[in-house]
């Protein structure tokens, strides 16, 4: 009897190991190991592009927080990136204001822009909600082109450099994987809290979740309204990484690209959005090298992920564990 007992356990046992590997937070742990460990054999350009990646990374995050777990589409994160990269470069370079005070009313300017944005949206849902973002993004686009006296017009605004204190690539590099690393430890908490799970029930059928006593129009707001600040964030790293912003920056292709590596790395897995910003972001750099046609072979990637692996490469990662396991 003892013997017919154990048996089970080994199986078991394996299933516990293969659920550990598909935990978000033990992704997320391995992530941050992997890029704390890059600058070690990386060149200065490498590490450049590392912690572009970093940065989209947070931006993409922004939109998944809402593709994947809210089942919402939005195509105006780029406008507010793009706010929070123009204020701190306004405030540092026109005005001549603390970098420190430029990045803090950078990140409030873009969360303020997302309520904007989130007081439109929550009246509308499905494509209509797309549609919506997409022209409150072509509005702030409009503005920051016409606007030339306050955003430099089609010159756009490039800034005087870093603070001396992060002035050092590498101190720069760890300082925004710090950064990055905390906000997705507060997304991971704020999706895995009950109200994070509210909005996958909203997902799901925000018919049920009516009848249920939900305020779903409030849900929808505070979750677009908190995406906002975490793309507010990465828009006020981007300025100091970068260094110029100008109405390029705020365009739809913005968002798109964000989207792209949202999809790519995996909706509603957090941890697809550094895969997806790191496929994009090497990509352009490197296909752009020997061809200005590189958007032609994104688009044809794209296209082959979504039909080879439409839950994403960190989903059809997830997939491949779950054969193993059965098999």
């Amino acid at each position: 009897m003892a013997e017919g007992r154990a048996t089970p356990q080994v199986p078991v046992a394996a299933a516990v190991h293969i659920e550990r590997w598909r935990s978000p937070l033990l992704w997320g742990v391995l992530i941050a190991i992997v890029f704390a460990l890059l600058p070690l054999p990386l060149s200065s350009y490498q590490m450049s592009l590392a912690t572009e990646i970093l940065i989209f990374a947070l931006l993409a995050m922004s939109i998944d927080m809402l593709a994947g777990y809210a089942g919402l589409v939005s195509l105006g994160h780029g406008a507010i990136f793009g706010t929070a990269t123009y204020v701190v470069l306004y405030w540092t370079t026109v005005v001549g204001g603390s970098p420190w005070v430029g990045i803090a009313l950078g990140i409030a300017a873009a969360t303020a822009v997302s309520v904007v944005f989130a007081l439109f949206a929550t009246r509308v849902s499905g494509v209509y909600f797309l549609l919506l973002t997409l022209a409150l993004g072509m509005i702030v686009w409009g503005v920051c082109l016409r606007w030339t006296s306050i955003t430099g017009g089609e010159n756009g605004i490039r800034g005087t450099g870093r603070p001396a204190l992060i002035a050092d690539p590498v101190v720069f590099y760890y300082v925004i994987l710090a950064v990055v690393m905390a906000m997705t430890l507060l997304v991971w908490r704020f999706i895995k809290s009950p109200f994070g799970l509210s909005l996958t029930g909203i997902r799901d059928s925000s018919s049920r979740m009516r009848s249920l006593g939900y305020n779903v129009p409030l849900h929808v707001f505070l979750a677009f309204t908190v995406s906002g600040f975490v793309a507010g964030v990465a828009g006020a790293c981007y300025a100091l990484f970068n260094n110029f912003v100008s109405p390029s920056t705020v365009q739809l292709s913005q968002s798109v690209e964000g989207l792209l590596m949202a999809i790519i790395g995996g909706i509603g897995t957090l941890a697809g959005s550094f895969i997806g910003a790191a496929v994009i972001i090497v990509l352009e750099n490197v296909v752009s090298e020997y061809t200005a046609r590189w958007p032609m072979v994104l688009g044809a990637m794209f296209i082959v992920t979504m039909i080879l692996a439409p839950e994403g490469i960190l989903g059809a990662l997830r997939k491949l564990f779950r054969r193993r396991r059965n098999g």
